[in-house]
């Protein structure tokens, strides 16, 4: 019987790169760096280090895999990258070649335990971006749950890069790039003693403070220009949806350079460094887009706390195809159509899959958040160990995730937010 494409991802054993990597490497770095503009600083010459170590790197955008191996080279590192990305075809062949470790993102993934084991043991280097996800505002998100246990697993020196620019060179909201600078600041942040030492809950403490990074704040001060073949703020809006001054939802429109309310007249110009630049005196702007979007984020965990809270959306239903790589730089193949309901009880589908009735449910630990594969137009998760991606008939995603982030943290899930205070 012909294996899917799932049976045959599976059964690869994962080896340490070879000599492809380097070549690759070398490649995409005349290629692309000075494009970038990419200036790795750093604060410890991780190059010299001749011992297996992990490198966890904060996860500012889609470029991240060149932004953080590329200096590095020529060591090699195998990455953990996202599962579904493996059934896209033009990802697909080259993570083959890289020798890349699949990883079902917000939930447990045996497999990647015993691939990263297999690297390891053959004196191989891994990099991890623990998030789980590129950032959508342009700051970080806490650390995926487990992270802490995995590092004390493995016994390993841990090393990290903090990204700088990276969110502003390929934002969440959009898939046009932007061509200003980059930063990847290198250095070390545990030894095997301390790893010994400190509890996974202190080790995840410790990754989140020091990954942490504001790509909006950091620009603001250093002021770098971002050139773009198209408009800085295009679907701006699906980031920030809230209006500050009427309080108006989803009236706001990012578009030539400006984001404005369709219903007040609320709004900025935006600057080629992100700056936003009120309309006028009456204006009710926040000082950069992630305090607009920790804005969004205060109101929906207040909006959750009423008991009754309930959202909901029409939506087309897509899954990973079983035998055919996905083309076109598609993320799912639409197997359905449904509705999505979002309440204290956690998570429902109701609809339809492949010409069949078809729901489920997961309940708020169960759905932390959500994955993100390109943009703000969609989202997903895992159901029984199966992709599930949503469509959303309106542009309301974002919204999707704070609420679903804000009820798991209401119900006591175990991904919680920082424990620091952001500067």
């Amino acid at each position: 019987m012909k294996k899917t494409l799932d049976q045959k991802l599976h059964s690869r054993k994962i080896k340490k790169p070879n000599f492809i990597y380097p070549i690759l490497g070398y490649v995409w770095k005349l290629l692309f760096y000075k494009k970038y503009n990419v200036t790795p600083i750093f604060k410890t010459d991780i190059k010299k280090v001749k011992e297996p170590y992990i490198l966890l790197s904060s996860h500012a955008s889609r470029l991240d895999y060149m932004f953080t191996a590329i200096p590095l080279l020529p060591k090699r590192f195998n990455f953990v990258a996202g599962y579904n990305e493996f059934f896209r075809s033009h990802l697909a062949g080259v993570f083959k070649l890289l020798r890349v470790i699949p990883k079902k993102n917000f939930t447990a993934d045996i497999y990647t335990i015993k691939e990263v084991s297999r690297v390891i043991k053959k004196g191989g280097n891994i990099i991890l971006y623990p998030e789980g996800m590129s950032s959508i505002s342009g700051a970080n998100q806490p650390v995926a749950v487990g992270t802490g246990k995995f590092i004390k697993h493995f016994k390993l020196p841990v090393y990290y890069s903090v990204i700088k620019g990276g969110y502003l060179t390929s934002p969440k909201y959009d898939l046009t790039e932007r061509y200003g600078k980059v930063e990847v600041v290198y250095d070390i942040m545990f030894t095997k003693e301390e790893i010994e030492k400190l509890s996974p809950t202190e080790i995840e403490d410790i990754i989140n403070e020091k990954l942490y990074h504001d790509d909006y704040a950091w620009n603001k001060q250093v002021k770098n220009e971002f050139k773009i073949k198209g408009d800085i703020s295009n679907n701006l809006h699906h980031l920030l949806y809230y209006c500050p001054k009427c309080k108006s939802e989803f009236t706001m429109k990012g578009e030539n350079n400006k984001i404005y309310c369709t219903k007040c007249g609320n709004g900025a110009n935006i600057t080629n460094t992100y700056e936003m630049i009120p309309f006028d005196e009456t204006c009710v702007i926040p000082t950069t887009q992630t305090e607009w979007f920790n804005l969004e984020r205060k109101l929906a965990e207040i909006e959750i706390e009423n008991k009754d809270f309930k959202l909901t959306e029409k939506v087309k239903l897509g899954m990973l195809p079983k035998d055919k790589l996905l083309k076109d730089q598609k993320t799912s193949i639409i197997v359905g159509e449904g509705t999505i309901t979002l309440d204290h009880t956690g998570l429902t589908y109701n609809g339809t899959c492949n010409n069949e009735a078809f729901s489920f449910h997961l309940n708020t630990n169960e759905v932390p958040t959500y994955g993100m594969c390109t943009d703000l137009s969609r989202f997903y998760t895992f159901y029984k160990g199966e992709f599930m991606e949503f469509y959303p008939e309106n542009e309301t995603v974002e919204k999707w995730f704070l609420c679903t982030e804000s009820l798991h943290r209401y119900h006591n899930g175990k991904w919680r937010n920082f424990k620091f205070e952001k500067k």
